[in-house]
């Protein structure tokens, strides 16, 4: 394994971590701690989850992901081995398990999250805490054709960073970040923490794939120049970069199959792009998703690719990803797809 500092903190990460949504829904808390020790034993330090995980979100079943992996953490005593990293909701979007009467980002709500996922992890503080979420009405989770409002907004992205400052003070958190951010409300944390003396945020959790490569249009400059470093997710596209989904398949107890809500990467200008990143990989004798993974971790911007998977075979594969290297020619011939196909599923 590989690790990398994140510029302004010192956390340092294994360059593939492990992500957990699957953990309380596909996976069982056998198969989540299975996981668990061969990621760690492969040398992952980083393991990413949420207060709203597993997804596809119920209530019956939010919070087990922390569960599951807190009652590791007890059984395992490995906490300070681990870079643990976790995420409070912002307001619902209509899909999520409507985690609390009022999910929005004030101080009361952070503090009420952040103490419940604390509880369930069993630890007393985490590495990363993560915003899931805009407070903002802003496009994020693959929508487009931005709307212009009047919103005024309940509460101010000053007003989150206070309340998660005041949750760093009290030594619960060590480190902030943001996840499915824009650059403007990237470079608004920045700005803010640098006017009123707040924590800065280190890192941003957005999608990042052959398939999406919108974080080099905008986020990808601030990381250069404010050393604001990507946590790459969704690097194989809900698994669609392995191919298996190719010609209508559905392979049983995969995530597409079981869940009819993750159509994101199912367009059919989507599964021409697909279709020909699976043949390029094939034609150098490459595994596609080992393929599509390497091309993540070799980005300049990208701190850490969070590996997801629901069985220790998947988690294998993904994990070899890191022996394996792109040269110049097989960059080339992926760009050339790319030209074709830009950014096909935002």
């Amino acid at each position: 394994m590989h690790y990398h500092r994140i510029p302004h903190s010192s956390l340092e990460v294994s360059v593939l971590g492990l992500g957990t949504m699957t953990f309380g829904e596909q996976n069982t808390q056998a198969d989540a701690h299975a996981q668990l020790d061969h990621a760690v034993a492969a040398g992952v330090n980083l393991i990413d989850t949420a207060e709203m995980y597993p997804v596809p979100p119920r209530p019956e079943t939010q919070g087990l992901t922390e569960t599951y992996i807190g009652n590791w953490l007890k059984q395992r005593g490995q906490r300070e081995k681990i870079i643990l990293a976790s995420k409070v909701a912002g307001p619902s979007r209509g899909n999520d398990a409507g985690i609390r009467p009022q999910q929005i980002l004030d101080r009361k709500n952070i503090r009420m999250a952040l103490d419940a996922s604390l509880q369930r992890l069993n630890t007393d503080y985490l590495d990363l805490y993560q915003v899931h979420w805009p407070q903002r009405a802003t496009n994020c989770f693959g929508k487009l054709n931005y709307q212009y409002t009047d919103e005024k907004l309940a509460v101010t992205i000053l007003e989150t960073l206070e309340a998660l400052a005041e949750q760093v003070r009290a030594g619960k958190i060590r480190y902030l970040g943001i996840s499915n951010e824009t650059p403007w409300g990237a470079m608004r944390y920045l700005q803010l923490a640098e006017k009123h003396d707040l924590p800065r945020i280190v890192t941003v959790q957005n999608p990042y794939s052959l398939l999406n490569r919108s974080f080099e249009v905008g986020m990808a400059e601030i990381s250069q120049f404010e050393g604001l470093e990507l946590l790459a997710y969704s690097s194989l596209a809900f698994g669609t970069l392995t191919g298996k989904y190719l010609n209508g398949a559905k392979p049983a107890g995969a995530r597409n199959t079981l869940f009819s809500r993750f159509t994101r990467y199912s367009s059919p200008h989507t599964q021409q792009a697909i279709a020909e990143y699976v043949a390029l990989a094939q034609r150098y004798s490459l595994d596609p998703a080992q393929m599509a993974l390497a091309f993540v971790r070799q980005q300049p911007f990208v701190a850490s690719t969070l590996l997801g998977a629901t069985s220790l075979a998947q988690l294998q594969t993904n994990l070899d990803s890191l022996d394996v290297t792109l040269d110049a020619e097989i960059i080339g011939e992926l760009e050339k797809i790319h030209q074709r196909f830009t950014i096909p599923a935002p």
